[in-house]
């Protein structure tokens, strides 16, 4: 399942992460780049050892949390820290796949979702789609800023080159309590429905049923 997530943050919040990333400094891409990625990545990426910089990365961390799509679509049971990721002109990143295993400060985390968090206006640059090669074909990614892909790690993908302007985003990694990503879908489909079961006629059976329907598939799946 690919989802897109509108306003996955607050706007307050993506002012201040594009205030700061525009007075701090980056990183070679390439440095945390595997053997292989290194040859096709060409961005470049904010110093996460900089204390502003690990702060935005756990507040916007914290906030993705929060979101209610978010937590239905990935059930987060471990994130790695996230990269603030600049594009510039000329700047791409080939074709690849995300590492399987990833190392976080809790210890080894494997990779089942990968998100990208646009933080700039499409209409500030040129180029720079995300391209995420599925099983309906290669679809392509623009999205407005403060808004959210969430994707398979499995996938194949990349970023266009940027041919004026630059790009800015936030990209990050999660292991979810459900390994599964069918099970996943059908948790969400559910979740979703009983949802707007509640919107629209409150705490029904048919509301009652579904939670529990929710709960029990969970209980059956979820890996904690």
């Amino acid at each position: 399942m690919i989802l897109c997530i509108d306003q996955a943050i607050s706007p307050e919040l993506l002012s201040r992460v594009r205030a700061t990333l525009a007075e701090t400094d980056f990183r070679d891409g390439r440095e945390t780049a595997g053997w292989h990625a290194r040859t096709v990545k060409q961005n470049e990426q904010a110093d996460g050892r900089r204390p502003e910089i690990a702060e935005l990365r756990q507040e916007v961390a914290k906030a993705l949390q929060a979101n209610p799509l978010f937590q239905m679509a990935a059930r987060p049971k471990r994130m790695k820290p996230l990269m603030f990721s600049r594009y510039q002109e000329g700047m791409t990143y080939g074709n690849h796949v995300d590492d399987a295993i990833m190392a976080t400060p809790q210890g080894a985390m494997r990779t089942d979702l990968s998100f990208t968090l646009f933080l700039n206006d499409p209409d500030s640059y040129d180029g720079g789609e995300l391209l995420v090669d599925s099983t309906a074909g290669e679809q392509t990614y623009k999205l407005p800023a403060g808004a959210l892909i969430l994707y398979p790690s499995s996938t194949l993908h990349r970023v266009e080159p940027v041919t004026r302007g630059e790009r800015l985003a936030a990209v990050g990694w999660a292991q979810s309590q459900v390994r599964d990503p069918q099970q996943r879908e059908i948790l969400f489909d559910l979740d979703t429905t009983r949802r707007q079961e509640f919107e629209a006629n409150g705490k029904t059976r048919t509301f009652d049923m579904l939670s529990k329907s929710l709960a029990n598939l969970l209980r059956m799946w979820a890996e904690v």
